[in-house]
């Protein structure tokens, strides 16, 4: 599923092609691609509701009041999925403005609804700019993000 995630995200949403409306002439394209049409219904379904959080009462555990500087106790199975470096990056993101309280809790949902048995910090990256381009008023955090994702360093590394 999060290849067909990676596939879309690649080929429409960031090279700003006109995004299918018809979801059975985009499932015709993905199984031509030689993606399954279970794993493609599932991608489909995780990009829905990745829209639907986008109102603020679709994530219930936040309030109009929470605290930005809040600290974020993650649960067992968060854990499971996302590794130290993981919730490091994501902490990270916070600190320079890139996530906001309600933007990591997005993020996070879509981590926990991906399938995949092993989930590493490049997964995570991509997975933080599939939410913010699709969260209205977010653009520089996701310009920021971008350069984070696809900024190659100057010079030796040492």
């Amino acid at each position: 599923m999060f290849d067909i995630l990676m596939y879309l995200f690649e080929n429409y949403i960031h090279s700003e092609t006109e995004v299918f409306v018809d979801h059975d002439q985009l499932t015709d394209e993905l199984i031509k691609a030689g993606f399954e049409v279970d794993e493609i219904y599932k991608a489909l379904d995780w990009l829905e509701k990745l829209a639907d959080l986008q109102n603020s009462d679709a994530i219930p555990y936040l309030t109009k009041n929470s605290p930005n500087s809040s600290a974020r106790i993650y649960t067992e199975e968060e854990v499971m999925r996302l590794d130290a470096q993981c919730r490091g990056f994501i902490m990270f993101l916070e600190q320079i403005n890139v996530l906001d309280t309600e933007t990591r809790e997005m993020v996070i949902d879509r981590v926990m609804a991906l399938e995949t048995p092993e989930f590493m910090l490049d997964d995570l990256k991509w997975v933080v700019l599939m939410v913010l381009f699709n969260v209205p008023g977010h653009e520089s955090a996701y310009t920021q993000m971008e350069e984070l994702v696809f900024e190659e360093p100057d010079g030796p590394l040492h």
